[in-house]
Parts: C-alpha cells; sequence; structure tokens
C-alpha cells in the first residue's frame, strides 16, 4: 500500500529527496570504514538494480519466502569470520555513526538496537511508533541487528517462527515460555532482563543496545514516516552547507 502510492511496486524503491531509499541505505553501508562486502537481499534483484549501483553497489540475491530465512541462507554461506550486521531498505536515515554507535556496543552472539521513548520523544514529541512496553521503559526497534556468532542461528531460527510476533512483546516472549510472556505483558521485567532470560533458553547471549540517536529508530512504511524522513534529511542537508560555508 505505502509503495502504491507513490506509483511503485516496491518499497525500497520510493524515493526519499528524490533517490529511491534503498541507494540512501546502500551508501551509507558503502561510507561506513567498520563495513565490508554489503549483500541486498530482496524479492526481485533486477528492479532493484539501477537504485543498489548508482550507492555504489552491492551484491543483489533473491530473497527467500521470508527474511529470517533469507538470513539464515546467507549467514550459512557466510559463517562469521567477522560479525554480520543486518539492516532494512527503509531505513534512508541511517548513518555512520549510528552504525559506529550500534557496532561499538554489540555484545554476546546476538545484539539489537532499540530506542527508548524518552530519547525519542525529547526530539520528536509528535512522534508515533510501535512501542515495546517493560519495566524499564517503552521501546522502539532501530532496524539494526548484529549476528555476531554461529549461535546466533538459534536466534534466527526463532526469528522465522514468531516474525509476526515481533511487534507485541508478549506474543514475541510466549515463545519463550508462558511466565516470560506474563512478564513482558505485565511490564514486571525489563526488555534487557528479558532478553538476556530470553538468550539463555537458547543458548546465547541476546543483548539490548540503546541507541542515542532518536532518528535511529524512524523507519519510512507510510506517508508521515516519509514526510518526515524528507524534513530530516533537508535539515541535513543545510547543516552540511553552514560546515562548508564556514
Amino acid at each position: 500500500m505505502f509503495a502504491q502510492h507513490f506509483g511503485l511496486k516496491l518499497k525500497a524503491l520510493v524515493p526519499v529527496r528524490g533517490e529511491p531509499m534503498v541507494s540512501h541505505v546502500v551508501r551509507t553501508l558503502r561510507a561506513s570504514p567498520l563495513i565490508g562486502e554489503i549483500i541486498v537481499l530482496c524479492q526481485e534483484p533486477d528492479a532493484l538494480r539501477p537504485a543498489v549501483d548508482t550507492a555504489g553497489g552491492a551484491t543483489l540475491i533473491e530473497s527467500l519466502s521470508s527474511i529470517s530465512l533469507s538470513i539464515k541462507r546467507q549467514v550459512d554461506a557466510l559463517g562469521f569470520s567477522s560479525p554480520l550486521l543486518v539492516t532494512t531498505a527503509d531505513h534512508p536515515l541511517l548513518t555512520i555513526d549510528m552504525i559506529a554507535e550500534f557496532l561499538g556496543k554489540a555484545d554476546g552472539d546476538v545484539a539489537i538496537a532499540m530506542v527508548e521513548r524518552k530519547t525519542m520523544l525529547a526530539q520528536f514529541p509528535d512522534a508515533k511508533r510501535t512501542w515495546l512496553r517493560f519495566s524499564d521503559g517503552a521501546w522502539s526497534g532501530a532496524n539494526l541487528f548484529a549476528l555476531m556468532s554461529p549461535k546466533s542461528a538459534f536466534a534466527l531460527d526463532l526469528w522465522a517462527e514468531a516474525e509476526q510476533d515481533r511487534k507485541k512483546a508478549w506474543r514475541l516472549f510466549m515463545h519463550f515460555g508462558v511466565r516470560l510472556a506474563l512478564r513482558a505483558l505485565t511490564r514486571t521485567i525489563g526488555l534487557r532482563q528479558a532478553l538476556t532470560i530470553a538468550g539463555k533458553r537458547l543458548g546465547l547471549v541476546a543483548t539490548l543496545v540503546p541507541m542515542s540517536d532518536p532518528v535511529a529508530a524512524i523507519d519510512v512504511d507510510k506517508v508521515a514516516d516519509h514526510i518526515l524522513a524528507e524534513n530530516i534529511l533537508i535539515d541535513r542537508e543545510t547543516v552540511t552547507r553552514s560546515h562548508l560555508a564556514a
């Protein structure tokens, strides 16, 4: 529906400031000194190729039936000579500083980037996000995941099962048992602790990385997000021009 609003079939090609979202993401990854090979998983590689090539290029691979299964196939193929960063094509506001902060704090076998509600509202008081509410705050995903070891494959297996529940905390944690789900539902546990417990039940260490920049949690999957993203990029361009003029 969102892509159709722009007369397009694929959300990744929706333009933000005149450039497809996926181009913004690939260019940022390419500019980061922490990123090596870039792989774009998509349903129609040929359709995305021009947008990817103009941003510096990447390997395009046709995806499977779900995001988690597609990532797992790449994990199995690549191994873990270094951590694997996963992000999304609808994250055109991603910056190299966000990548550096996340990877600098990522630990354990799996790391997940989140933004706490107070951090978001301090800069964007009218922001409307999906919030997972816990005793240590309300959290919104930042579409950044680090797979740090072979054990992360267990998390991908769970992701495949729980993909439809990822925006409902108690449903998500039902996959780790009723008690943990009830604690999530009643907000008697913090997100960091919940992830620790969930990770232990999978035989791995799962860590939360709270992001300092609230923009990390602004992906673009509706018109209001698109307007906000364009305004943020305009502000960035203004700051850049000011620095160059100085």
